[in-house]
């Protein structure tokens, strides 16, 4: 159950930041708002990390697939884009296709099992699904 509360505080929290980023930028400049959004995240963390526990940071260097350690780098470009599509579309918009993306990638990597996800077997209802939640847009996005 937490994870369904979660992932809707996770979406919530998205669409906000978007729209503060999007305000930031349009204030300063496109890479002053990523790097401070970046910045201000490392600084949480490191807080966070003082207070909770203090695990070993060496511990990253342990990780066996470095590949995954470009989370961080992949969240400036999300920073970004995130930036640009609430920017040019309007954050209603933006975050209905991120999240088509999202689900599409996220069910193309179970599909093919990559980066050590469970491979999962294909099924036409989530498909449909997605084809759904496409045709929503379409609706969403209709003009008279």
């Amino acid at each position: 159950m937490w994870g369904f509360f979660a992932a809707l505080i996770s979406g919530a929290l998205m669409s906000i930041q978007g729209v503060f980023n999007t305000e930031v930028t349009r204030q300063s400049s496109l890479w002053v708002s990523t790097g401070w959004v970046q910045l201000s995240a490392f600084a949480v963390c490191v807080l966070a990390w003082l207070f909770t526990g203090r695990q070993s940071i060496a511990a990253l260097w342990q990780i066996e697939n470095k590949y995954v350690l470009l989370g961080g780098v992949i969240g400036a470009f999300i920073t970004i884009t995130v930036i640009q599509s609430m920017g040019a579309l309007g954050p209603a918009k933006a975050a209905m296709l991120i999240v088509i993306s999202q689900l599409i990638v996220a069910y193309l990597i179970e599909l093919l099992g990559i980066f050590g996800v469970a491979k999962e077997p294909f099924e036409w209802r989530k498909i449909l699904g997605m084809l759904i939640a496409i045709v929503g847009i379409v609706i969403f996005k209709w003009q008279k």
